[in-house]
């Protein structure tokens, strides 16, 4: 086991604060201030003089640590709920709403009370009581200016924002339920509080979006480390691994070293796919119990710091690859670093994906097959990249594990690359006719040149699986010291 290391970058003394003052679990230990006023100052450059107004993350209805939602994080970095961030554009400053005594957090029993020393903790101008936000409600009335909403779902952890609206919309559709959803709520309050029912409302969302989707050299840091605890508990359970375990007993291995290394909690339910179950692409029901000659697709990731990764490795179950197993992970493998290759930015994404089709035809040229069905997949795999026109490589990945992107450009203007942004590619190849399912899994940094594969030191090739596989796993090492 490698034991947990907590990076230089990653050490809150590093910020002009002294970390005693900063109540545990109220503000985050990640960036200092200024990082989060970066963040602002993007969005202050696209409201020009109108307001902006978001809410942050309510409790959880349980004995459950506190998460604040992604967009309200990314903003403040402020870690109460029910927080209401105002950002006036004309002014420049952003005033933070917070209950006068201090919502306690349940998990940590933490407070942030407002007054000047949360405004200097936080670095926000102001940290005021959380009821004298109808004060500045009605003050939106009578100014007349264009006010901006962050609309879309909370996102707390363990998804991202579509699965949060979906269930939101799902709600609301429901002639059982109907509830309106928070954003709807929200606004309908703000009119009436501004006395102006025809407030002119907008969606923040999009803005904080295009901030969001290429990250500083702060957010890559965290997010390189989130990668490296995923890869460390995804080798963890390639040693672990044996015929006879379960899938959840996998699952719990990788848990132990994402905890061992600091994660707040998964990005994502865990998927562990065996034999089978591999054809599913988001399976994670879990109960299987592995058996020779079975693959196993594992898939898991954790939530550190709020940023997340995304990490998937196949390998087999008794720690050696089969002839036929060997034929289809082997032109798989070709084809996925041939998708790989094409990466780097300013060309349209487009151009790129069919560049890597080419590279795939040759692969299969280059290899001599004994199962017709493989062949036959491949090829349909790679005809699908010489004829796309598809816009992504993948999806992105930052404080959501389905990360926000920059939007649709405008019409015409090709999609492209740009240097700063996060995401994993994840394609699926399957040969139904034999019952075998690929995906294998990389977090890639755009660069200025090309790419960086942060979890790269994950093994990938066949001989490098089968080594690492015939290594002790946790089990063993306790048994030893016994």
């Amino acid at each position: 086991m490698v034991r947990r290391t907590l990076p230089v970058f990653l050490l809150f003394a590093l910020v002009p604060v002294a970390a005693s003052q900063i109540p545990q679990g109220a503000y985050t230990e990640a960036f200092p201030p200024e990082e989060f006023a970066a963040h602002r100052a993007a969005v202050f450059a696209e409201i020009g003089d109108a307001v902006a107004v978001i809410q942050g993350a309510v409790e959880q209805p349980a004995e459950l640590p506190f998460r604040q939602s992604a967009q309200f994080y990314y903003l403040t970095g402020v870690e109460v709920p029910r927080a209401i961030l105002v950002m006036d554009g004309r002014a420049k400053t952003s005033t933070l709403y917070i209950d006068p005594a201090g919502f306690r957090v349940r998990a940590f029993g933490a407070s942030l009370t407002a007054g000047p020393e949360a405004a200097k903790i936080t670095g926000l101008d102001a940290v005021v009581p959380r009821d004298a936000f109808t004060a500045a409600a009605q003050a939106l009335g009578r100014d007349n200016r264009r006010v901006f909403v962050a609309a879309g779902s909370d996102v707390t952890g363990g998804g991202s924002r579509a699965e949060a609206n979906g269930l939101e919309a799902a709600t609301k559709r429901d002639p059982w339920d109907g509830r309106a959803t928070r954003y709807e709520a929200f606004v309908d309050r703000l009119r009436a509080a501004a006395g102006r029912p025809d407030l002119a409302v907008e969606n923040l969302d999009p803005i904080v979006d295009r901030a969001r989707a290429v990250k500083s050299p702060r957010e890559i840091a965290v997010i390189r480390e989130a990668t490296r605890i995923a890869g460390l508990g995804i080798m963890e359970a390639m040693r672990e691994a044996e015929p006879g375990m379960f899938e959840y007993e996998l699952q719990a291995v990788a848990e132990y070293v994402f905890k061992k290394h600091g994660a707040q909690g998964p990005a994502y339910f865990a998927l562990v796919a065996t034999g089978p179950n591999t054809v599913y692409s988001h399976y994670h029901k879990g109960t299987r119990k592995l058996a020779a000659g079975d693959l196993v697709q594992f898939d898991y990731a954790p939530d550190f710091q709020y940023y997340v990764s995304d990490v998937t490795r196949v390998f087999p179950a008794n720690g050696k690859f089969t002839p036929l197993q060997r034929e289809f992970y082997g032109i798989y493998l070709a084809m996925y670093q041939a998708l790989m290759s094409e990466i780097r930015p300013n060309v349209p994404v487009r151009d790129l994906l069919q560049a890597a089709g080419k590279k795939m035809d040759a692969a299969i040229q280059a290899t001599t097959f004994q199962n017709p069905n493989i062949k036959a997949a491949a090829q349909r795999f790679a005809d699908r990249y010489k004829a796309s026109q598809g816009s992504s490589f993948g999806h992105g990945i930052g404080l959501e594990v389905h990360d926000v992107g920059r939007g649709r450009p405008p019409e015409g203007t090709p999609v492209m690359l740009l240097p700063g942004q996060l995401f994993t590619i994840e394609p699926a190849l399957q040969v139904p006719e034999e019952g075998l399912a690929m995906r294998l899994e990389d977090a890639l940094l755009v660069t200025a040149t090309g790419y960086e594969n942060l979890s790269a030191f994950v093994p990938l090739e066949i001989a490098a699986i089968e080594k690492l596989m015939a290594e002790p796993g946790i089990s063993a090492l306790i048994k030893a010291r016994r």
